[in-house]
């Protein structure tokens, strides 16, 4: 990535992204794809929203990812997430043969980018991919602490 999209760059972007969740009560995480050091897509979480379990600012960026490049395999892009993605969502990382992937915040509870699992080097499924973890960290994760300190009335 040139200059204006380092991988700092583009989480702040993220994080901006991810504070527009908390006006429809979904969780504070953004995602955003780059390719060739452009912006492809950004995206929030919208489960609250959309009322669907799948509705993670991962799953969604990656479909307009696809949608504007014309194709499902995302080589070639790389993901800037605010939070370690989960199973579900590294799972897809997979299956969109995703460039790399970078995250701010890990998630003890559900991280499969290297907390509780490394599905982006298993060596058994049919694609890697390189993480970088704990850009920004600090940011996402106060985001996300002022949160939920909201939601139980703190």
């Amino acid at each position: 990535m040139d200059a204006g999209t380092t991988d700092e760059a583009v989480m702040a972007l993220a994080l901006r992204e991810a504070g527009a969740a908390i006006a429809h009560g979904d969780v504070p995480v953004g995602a955003v794809t780059v390719m060739n050091g452009e912006v492809v897509a950004r995206r929030h979480n919208e489960r609250e929203l959309r009322q669907d379990p799948t509705a993670h600012a991962e799953l969604l960026v990656l479909a307009d990812t696809a949608r504007a490049l014309g194709t499902w395999r995302l080589e070639g892009v790389t993901l800037v997430v605010t939070l370690e993605p989960c199973a579900m969502c590294a799972g897809a990382l997979v299956a969109a043969r995703i460039d790399r992937v970078v995250f701010a915040a890990s998630d003890p509870k559900a991280g499969a980018c290297g907390s509780l699992y490394s599905l982006g080097s298993d060596p058994r499924l049919n694609h890697s991919f390189p993480v970088t973890g704990g850009v920004l960290a600090d940011e996402s994760a106060q985001l996300l602490r002022d949160f939920f300190l909201e939601r139980r009335g703190g």
